[in-house]
Parts: C-alpha cells; sequence; structure tokens
C-alpha cells in the first residue's frame, strides 16, 4: 500500500464523490481533507468516516504559495506516522498534490470527476475543447478559458487585471456563484463586473467563451497559430495559400535584418512589431510543413529545446561553467560532438552558406583563429589588404573578369579580417557606412536643390563640391 492515497472528492457536492473515491477513504487508517468546507466533506461525516482537516493554515500563511507548501509537508509528515488518504477537490490540478508529487515517490492517485465537470455540462454550445485554470495561477489565456477556484473578491479583482490586458473590458463573460447543490447556473456579465459580484467561494468560476480573433485586445503565439489556419484555409487568402518553403525563404532574411535594424535605433515598439514579423514566418513555414508533412510546429520546438538543454550542459547536466567564455568555448565543442567534427575543416565548411558573405567570413575566420592560424595584430592584417588592393587593380588592367571577381572577393575578405581583429562587426561597419552615405547624398542634393540647380545637370566635379560640403555639414 502507498504511504499517500490522494483520492479526488470532486467539485464540492456529494454527488459528484466517486464510489472508488468513497471505498479508499471508507478503508483507510488515516484520513486528511484538504478542507471540510464542502458537502462531500458533510457527507462523509454522515458515513461515520472521520477525517482530519488542513483548514487550520489557511490563517497561518500569507500566500497560497505559502499555504500550498505547508500543506503538502503537513501530508508528508502524517504519512510518516501511518498510511494517509489526502482528500482534495481534482488531484489533476490540485498544487498541494503537484509539490507531493515532487517530494514523495510512493504516492497512488485516484481519479475523481475533475472540478471543470459541472460547468461544461452547464454550457452545451461550448463544442470546443475548453481550456482550464485556477484563479490562482492564471498562466495562458486561451478561448474558452474556465477559471475555477474564484475563492475571494480581491483574487476575482486580481485576476480581471491580467485578462483586461488581453480582453475588452465589456467582452461578455460567464460568472458561476458559488454552488448550492449539484447543479451549476451561471449569469452573463461583462468583463470588468466580475470582481462585483455578491458571492465567492472556492466553487465559483468564471468562463470566458469563445471570441472572435478580431474582437481581441492582445493575443499570444496560439492565436497567431490560429490566423495562418484561418489564412491558409479552405476560404483563406490566395496569396497564403499559394506559399512554399522556398518563396517564403526570403521574407525571413528580410524580416530578419529588418528587426536587426530597428534595434540599432532602439525603437522597442518596431523591435516588437518586426519580432512579429519573423514569429509570422515561423508560424508560416510550421503551416506550410504541416500541410505537406515536412514538419510540424511541434517538431520546431522539440528542436530548439533539445539544443538548448543538449547544449547547456553546464545547467542541465554535469559541465562546468564560470564565465561566458567558458560558456561559448564548451557550446562549440557540443557541436563539434554533435557534428562528429573530427578536423578543423570540417569546422569550416560547416559554417553555414546560408549566412550574410560578410557574416560568414567573419565566422569562418574566428574557426581557423581556434587553432591559430590568424594573425595576433590588425597592422598585419592591414597590410594584407594592400597586397589585395593591388592585385586588384592589375586584373583590372588585364580586363579579366573572373580575376577581378576572384581578387576582389579577397579584398572583401581580408577587410573582413582587420576588422574583425579590430572588434568592430563587418556587417555593422558596412551598415553604417551606408547610412552615412545616403544621409550625406540626401543633405547634398537638399543643398543642390536650395541652389535651384538638378542633380542630373551637373558634372561630377560640381557634385564633389556640393559633397565637400555636405561632409562639413553632417560633422
Amino acid at each position: 500500500m502507498s504511504r499517500i492515497t490522494v483520492v479526488s472528492l470532486g467539485p464540492g457536492p456529494r454527488e459528484h464523490l466517486t464510489l472508488g473515491a468513497l471505498s479508499a477513504l471508507e478503508k483507510a487508517e488515516k484520513v486528511v481533507l484538504r478542507t471540510e468546507k464542502c458537502d462531500a466533506a458533510a457527507y462523509l461525516r454522515e458515513k461515520g468516516i472521520s477525517f482530519q482537516t488542513l483548514d487550520h493554515l489557511h490563517e497561518a500563511c500569507d500566500d497560497f504559495e505559502e499555504l500550498a507548501e505547508n500543506a503538502a509537508r503537513a501530508v508528508l509528515d502524517m504519512s510518516r506516522e501511518a498510511p494517509v488518504c489526502y482528500a482534495v477537490f481534482d488531484a489533476g490540478s490540485d498544487e498541494t498534490v503537484r509539490i507531493l508529487l515532487q517530494k514523495e515517490q510512493d504516492i497512488a492517485l485516484l481519479p475523481g470527476m475533475p472540478l471543470s465537470a459541472p460547468f461544461l455540462s452547464a454550457l452545451p454550445q461550448e463544442k470546443v475543447e475548453i481550456q482550464t485554470a485556477s484563479a490562482l495561477s492564471v498562466t495562458s489565456i486561451q478561448n474558452p478559458l474556465l477559471i475555477l477556484e474564484m475563492d475571494s473578491r480581491m483574487l476575482s479583482g486580481e485576476c480581471k487585471l491580467q485578462l483586461l490586458s488581453w480582453y475588452d473590458a465589456d467582452t461578455e463573460v460567464f460568472f458561476f456563484p458559488p454552488a448550492e447543490g449539484a447543479k451549476r447556473a451561471f449569469t452573463k456579465i461583462p468583463l470588468c463586473d466580475m470582481d462585483r459580484q455578491k458571492a465567492y467561494d472556492h466553487t465559483a468560476a468564471l468562463l470566458i467563451p469563445s471570441q472572435p480573433l478580431e474582437s481581441k485586445a492582445r493575443f499570444d503565439f496560439y492565436d497567431l497559430v490560429r490566423v495562418m489556419m484561418i489564412l491558409r484555409g479552405e476560404n483563406g487568402c490566395p496569396w497564403d495559400k499559394e506559399q512554399t518553403h522556398e518563396t517564403l525563404r526570403k521574407y525571413l532574411i528580410e524580416e530578419a535584418y529588418e528587426t536587426a535594424a530597428a534595434i540599432d535605433d532602439e525603437d522597442w515598439l518596431a523591435v516588437a512589431d518586426e519580432l512579429g514579423d519573423v514569429l509570422l514566418q515561423v508560424a508560416f513555414q510550421a503551416n506550410i510543413g504541416a500541410q505537406y508533412g515536412t514538419f510540424e510546429l511541434s517538431d520546431i520546438t522539440t528542436a530548439i529545446c533539445k539544443k538548448m538543454i543538449h547544449r547547456h550542459r553546464h545547467i542541465f547536466g554535469s559541465d562546468h561553467c564560470e564565465t561566458a567564455e567558458d560558456v561559448v568555448d564548451n557550446w562549440e565543442k557540443i557541436k563539434k560532438e554533435e557534428r562528429g567534427f573530427k578536423t578543423q575543416s570540417e569546422v569550416l565548411q560547416g559554417v553555414t552558406r546560408g549566412l550574410a558573405p560578410l557574416m560568414r567570413a567573419a565566422k569562418v575566420q574566428k574557426k581557423a583563429r581556434d587553432v591559430g592560424f590568424d594573425w595576433d595584430d590588425p597592422m598585419e592584417a592591414l597590410q594584407k589588404v594592400h597586397e589585395e588592393a593591388d592585385e586588384v587593380a592589375e586584373a583590372f588592367r588585364e580586363k579579366n573578369a573572373a580575376h577581378l571577381e576572384e581578387e576582389l572577393g579577397d579584398l572583401f575578405f581580408s577587410c573582413v579580417n582587420v576588422s574583425r581583429l579590430c572588434g568592430v562587426e563587418a556587417e555593422t561597419a558596412l551598415q553604417r557606412a551606408t547610412e552615412k552615405f545616403v544621409n550625406r547624398f540626401t543633405a547634398m542634393e537638399n543643398a543642390i536643390l536650395r541652389d535651384g540647380k538638378c542633380l542630373k545637370d551637373l558634372t561630377l566635379s560640381e557634385m564633389d563640391v556640393y559633397w565637400n560640403s555636405s561632409k562639413q555639414g553632417l560633422q
């Protein structure tokens, strides 16, 4: 026999107590109820089943977390003296049971009627799966959403503040007042009134019915998935339905760069907007993958979670890292293990060709540096830039297009080397140089227009005068 047997009393009324739970309670040597504030407890007393309760802990605890921890500890302490039959409303959702399962292996759970059952039977119009949550821990804002154990006005008010960030104040919801029997009734109220009802206790609940997407004030990732299902559904958008993994490739790259630009500008509202565009590409690809059987959303989340857990062995395993540099070194070591790389050449070849060219060049150079193949002094690398520039000039004089392309590539690669050794991101440096050029060109053209002239009518020498003037004005 298990040291602790957990039984579910059900939502409260004696009619919801199962025969299995009743039998376990009758046979138990020691019965402990989380609370006797329910009709099922009165029924047990009528049946002559003696029990202890944990109601006395409520006054001694400052918050729910402390109460749940103390209740679990009390049950564990009593189970050391004799096997305990611990009765809660719903073993599947009770927080004290969750803590017990973390602390003790010798526990048996007996199923019973879930807390949500009476409410769901009272709402036959809700045909889709309903998410349930305790008012003490509303962590998911999916609809329809059933919020249980709304046992005080204060708790209801706290829930309302959280919900109002996702739904409009006048959203129509169903409020279930404290139960007076097995049958549940509800009243329709606006969300803003959920903490203005006459009475509350652990049997009170609130259901937010299915809401049209366009009526929501805020959305989560699963709303985005739902939007994509609609857009690519039978009556969806013609353009969205035509897209493939390949046609979306360029948009993913564009959105990533636009996000980077917003971060550079420190425009955090724009960053959130651009990250939304990136997330859209993930949801879009997942929807296409599910349709064609290439992969599903869970494949994406599973892959990244497995990768993060495995590559953070200093957190989830036995590896030891003191500094951020240690973490980077360990990360690279684990990557080599995962990919089966035996030589440094394989490591260099493993740098994806999908990266922006400047970024890939820098990564390849860093991998070469890991085995000592690198300059120590940026000035030595700068000398190589001069050599490559001379070779570009020679190739230009030869009028050999293929040779010129090769030498220009060498020149760019050498410039990335100098940038890297100086601690400067080549991508960032080039982006800022391009932005500087655009700003100076704009200032030059504005000055030309102010003088009543047209840009295309000026010679390069004449434009150069305005260009030098614009450089001084922007300094």
